[in-house]
């Protein structure tokens, strides 16, 4: 069967960045006097305002864009093996369970924000395909009146084996998209695969583009959370589904005790050990522990528009699965 045409994409979204200095200015204060007791109020507001934190560490929102794209530049190439360590592997179950709530279809449009390495969009071509094959299957049972060489040449005809559906791979991250690039490669994903370098905080997509937006545990590093999710909103067409799989906050006090000593003993020493790097998993550690809670999460989805929002918390709430959709 020949495959159509593979989509391969390299841009830049770089608006995020000058929109993140813009927002960095002092509206407003150029007609007061910044000597005084008002202006010097206003400074204080201002300063608290563009303040934002890195892990447990306060920092300013422009400084914690880089620090977070340095994190995962380290920790790329090492990213899937450490997953595995550090969930001994139950992150591939978390996403199996986010392919199978999104149950897309054979042409299903979607796309997976922060998925640079490729573990989403791998599980979405092979859900969407074995999809197509097996209606494929039912239409040739039902047809048996149909000859071999008939049969045969209607596979032989069929020349999208995913129906027309494409995932959009965007993260702003080069090095977590280069890997994901080699291992499409090294497993054979061809069809159906595009790779964009964009900001999830504005998306070089045009509006009401796609059926389905995921994001798995990345929205909880994204600077302005409300800005990543009012882009969700916009891209999405009428109808469309918005998923995230992250970390949340556990509701079992005894393994809420048992998980905090794992992640905060064990994890950055599993870092070091087989990453080389201690420090970014200290702070991915501490980034979960910043996150909002499964009902603060989904008030801010529904604050960005989404309705009939609602979340399926997984292994006592270490991490949750919340869905909206665009209406």
């Amino acid at each position: 069967m020949a495959a159509p045409r593979t989509c391969g994409l390299w841009s830049y979204c770089g608006r995020g960045l000058s929109r993140a200095k813009r927002s960095c200015g002092l509206p407003g204060l150029r007609s007061s006097s910044l000597w005084g007791p008002l202006g010097a109020r206003l400074l204080s507001q201002e300063k608290r305002a563009t303040e934002t934190h890195f892990g447990f560490e306060t920092v300013s929102e422009e400084e914690k864009g880089g620090k977070v794209y340095q994190v995962f530049e380290s920790v790329a190439k090492k990213y899937d093996v450490m997953n595995d360590m550090m969930s001994l592997g139950i992150h591939r179950v978390w996403k199996d369970l986010l392919l199978r709530k999104m149950h897309p279809l054979p042409g299903t449009q979607l796309l997976d924000v922060a998925g640079g390495t490729g573990d989403i969009a791998f599980r979405f071509l092979n859900y969407v395909q074995a999809q197509h094959q097996g209606k494929q299957k039912k239409q040739l049972r039902a047809q048996q009146n149909l000859s071999w060489e008939e049969i045969a040449k209607k596979y032989q005809n069929e020349e999208d084996s995913l129906g027309g559906s494409l995932v959009m791979v965007c993260d702003i991250n080069r090095e977590m998209l280069k890997v994901g690039k080699q291992k499409a490669f090294d497993r054979g994903y061809k069809a159906g695969l595009a790779w964009v370098l964009g900001d999830a905080e504005e998306l070089p997509f045009d509006d009401d583009k796609f059926d389905v937006y995921t994001i798995a545990f990345g929205i909880r590093n994204v600077t302005h959370i409300d800005r990543a999710l009012q882009e969700a909103h916009r891209v999405l067409k009428p109808g469309g589904r918005f998923l995230c799989l992250e970390f949340s906050q556990v509701n079992n006090p005894l393994i809420s005790r048992l998980y905090d000593l794992y992640s905060f003993q064990v994890i950055p020493v599993l870092g070091e050990v087989v990453a080389g790097d201690w420090k970014s998993y200290q702070y991915l550690v501490e980034s979960i522990r910043k996150f909002p809670s499964q009902e603060a999460f989904k008030e801010m989805i529904e604050d960005a528009g989404f309705q009939k929002v609602t979340y399926e918390s997984l292994t006592s709430g270490i991490v949750a699965i919340h869905s909206g959709f665009k209406l």
